[in-house]
């Protein structure tokens, strides 16, 4: 069986936008099945939305499946980790520039009701890694050290990155090969 990676983009972002067609030809060089969907509506996210589409892209999460998210996909791939049935889960949890707590973005905020449940999530993927810069201008150090805290993740930071997005000129992000490796 094939090893599955999905991508999950932010808000107002795109499958070919940022580091995400560079680590879709890199991942399939490794023999991975890659998947960067269009989410629905990513201008004005909705998490029932998003969930539920993740859930139909997967259909059978297992124990070999990666899933890897920016921004908001990050915490789109906890609300999907956290609706898994009981013996679901997957290897591993790329989340890069992401949060797992309300940024204060008034579109965004329907993803954090009700709180996550950190307990239920962090049994549903064997790694959970974090990926984060220490300048980010749209979503601060802190809710990545938060989410290496409350997941038992793993926290590289990385200098002077900002946004990891394209806004910064990040349109490769080698560390997430060396990551999944």
């Amino acid at each position: 069986m094939k090893k599955r990676v999905f991508i999950i983009h932010g808000w107002e972002s795109s499958p070919e936008s940022n580091w995400f067609p560079w680590a879709k030809r890199e991942l399939e060089k490794l023999g991975y099945e890659v998947t960067v969907p269009v989410m629905p509506t990513p201008m004005f996210p909705k998490k029932e939305e998003w969930v539920e589409y993740i859930k139909k892209l997967v259909r059978a999460p297992d124990k070999e499946m990666l899933l890897m998210g920016h921004s908001l996909g990050v915490i789109a791939i906890l609300r999907y980790l956290e609706s898994l049935e009981n013996e679901e889960r997957i290897n591993k949890a790329i989340l890069v520039a992401g949060f797992s707590e309300s940024i204060k973005f008034p579109v965004v905020e329907n993803f954090f009701q009700p709180p996550l449940n950190y307990e239920k999530i962090k049994t549903k993927a064997s790694d959970f890694i974090i990926i984060h810069s220490d300048n980010d201008p749209y979503v601060p150090l802190i809710y990545a050290e938060t989410m290496k805290e409350k997941l038992n993740g793993k926290l590289t930071v990385i200098s002077g990155g900002g946004h990891l997005n394209y806004e910064n000129g990040t349109f490769e992000l080698p560390l997430i090969l060396e990551k999944i490796k």
